[in-house]
């Protein structure tokens, strides 16, 4: 079942909504029990067979918990760390299975010729989220940060819906506190205005921009796996688009996320704050994905040393943390050569961030220029990843960034000839920029390059959706940037969203799911 669908928000939302609250009247412990039951029911919508695997995790895990929780004196560390050591290869070796055997038997058969034969193994959905989910609880048991011992709450905390299939990655403690609260049991007109905005929003988002713009990119990625030429407009046209459908697409579910919950008087994490505007490549990783970069940073990154070991392996340490990133977003080389290229990326900001403290540079201050020079050497590179993110393999990536590097020439839409004085079609043409078709971005595709400017202008200079909604703190975290839209509840925003709402409404004629849903 996904947020954009008519079955959710006219059936499932409404029923799970106001059945909850009818019960938190009475009981809470039921009304919590029902909203983990509607969550698994949620979750069953997609395959029903792998419910059965999301309980036996949430037991096992839950177990685990618990056996971490009773070994508290000193002379049990050591078997306290056995117990979290076989939880936590337990999870992974699960996540492995259902997520990389494909992969390593794929490439096992390519380079050995072993001939293995196995049926394709469905990954079930945000298998990766709730993996981590739990990961991160029991280290955070171990830690004696947590002590969990309602298993309702337990699982209401791993299947609430808004985050189950893409995220954010939940802290226990973050959740559960907001559970316990009487307040969370009883209707709040503000709370309803509120995730009702926050969610208009996000469906506005997805099924008007993000999928507005998805028929662009689609073309381009396809013509570069059938290995045709493509020419530059061509390629940075395809890996632009996939740019501004990848951040709609995101920006949209975290919106809807966050919206959902707040109906029920939940608050979850921030996960996207216009990474876009980042002006280097550690701000981007503080602004997409936010909370799986936590995990990646508190869970891995650390746990490997950070940066308490010197230099050389602290940026070993930015490498592998951003490899095993890039591998949990996908079994591919493609995702692998993404996570490389960002853990690259890092490493080469965090020595430049040393050579300007060596310099005497303040890194908390910098000039316009610099900063624009910073943001748009910040965005080439993330695109350049981007390609590789979405192409269907290697070749396909490295097809679409030969044409974006004008190995391919340059060939302009025939009917742009117009626009032009004689003259300086002459020097074009000197220069190899020709007049002719252009196959990818004609017929249908030659709004391409409205679409594309226009959100890249949304993106650049319009607030995010927590800025404008900062007033009335719509998650745990508060972006303390200033924006020059306020969100109030009156008549003029009621209508503005009431517009979104039924515009996206209208755009919900096909099938869409969320791209990061197949991770």
């Amino acid at each position: 079942m996904l947020f954009n669908s008519y079955e959710f928000l006219f059936l499932f939302l409404p029923i799970t909504f106001l059945i909850f609250f009818k019960i938190g009247s009475y009981s809470r412990p039921i009304a919590a029990l029902w909203l983990f039951a509607a969550s698994l029911f949620f979750y069953g919508c997609w395959n029903p067979a792998y419910v059965g695997l999301l309980l036996a995790s949430i037991l096992f895990n839950y177990a685990i918990g618990i056996a971490l929780n009773k070994e508290q004196a000193y002379e049990r560390l050591l078997r306290k760390s056995w117990i979290l050591s076989f939880g936590i290869l337990t999870n992974l070796l699960l996540l492995g299975y259902y997520k990389y055997v494909n992969f390593f038997i794929e490439n096992a058969n390519a380079l050995l010729a072993l001939g293995w034969n196995i049926q394709p193994i469905i990954l079930p959905l945000g298998i990766s989220f709730f993996t981590f989910t739990q990961i991160a609880f029991l280290v955070d048991t171990y830690r004696g940060e947590v002590k969990e011992a309602n298993f309702i709450h337990y699982g209401l905390f791993v299947t609430y819906f808004p985050h189950l299939i893409a995220g954010p990655v939940l802290h226990h403690k973050e959740m559960m506190p907001q559970f316990a609260l009487p307040s969370t049991y009883k209707i709040n007109w503000e709370n309803l205005s509120v995730g009702l905005s926050i969610f208009s929003i996000g469906l506005f988002k997805k099924v008007v921009l993000a999928d507005g713009i998805a028929p662009f990119a689609s073309p381009i990625f396809e013509a570069a796996k059938d290995e045709n030429t493509l020419t530059l407009l061509e390629a940075w046209g395809g890996a632009l688009a996939y740019t501004f459908q990848l951040y709609f697409d995101f920006s949209g579910y975290s919106d809807m996320a966050i919206g959902i919950s707040r109906l029920f008087g939940v608050k979850l994490p921030l996960n996207f704050d216009s990474p876009y505007k980042a002006v280097n490549i550690i701000e981007f990783w503080r602004r997409w994905h936010m909370t799986l970069s936590r995990f990646l940073r508190d869970y891995l990154y650390f746990a490997l040393g950070g940066n308490r070991k010197g230099p050389i392996r602290r940026y070993l340490n930015l490498l592998a943390t951003m490899l095993l990133g890039g591998l949990w977003h996908g079994a591919g080389w493609t995702f692998v050569i993404w996570g490389a290229l960002h853990g690259f990326y890092l490493m080469v900001n965090h020595a430049w961030h040393q050579i300007r403290k060596a310099m005497g540079h303040d890194l908390a201050r910098s000039n316009l220029l610099g900063r624009l020079v910073g943001s748009t050497l910040t965005f080439v590179s993330v695109v350049i990843g981007w390609v590789f993110f979405r192409a269907e393999n290697i070749n396909a990536a490295l097809s679409i960034l030969k044409g974006m590097a004008g190995f391919n020439g340059t060939n302009l839409h025939g009917s742009w000839h117009k626009l032009f004085h004689w003259k300086i079609i002459q020097l074009m043409d000197a220069v190899g920029i020709h007049f002719g078709p252009v196959p990818t971005i004609t017929g249908e595709n030659s709004a391409m390059l409205t679409w594309i400017v226009s959100l890249w202008l949304l993106v650049l200079f319009t607030p995010n959706t927590q800025q404008i909604m900062a007033e009335f703190s719509p998650a745990i975290d508060q972006i303390s940037r200033p924006s020059f839209i306020h969100w109030q509840p009156n008549s003029r925003f009621a209508l503005f969203i009431g517009l979104s709402f039924a515009l996206a409404i209208c755009s919900m004629h096909r099938v869409s799911e969320f791209l990061y849903f197949q991770f």
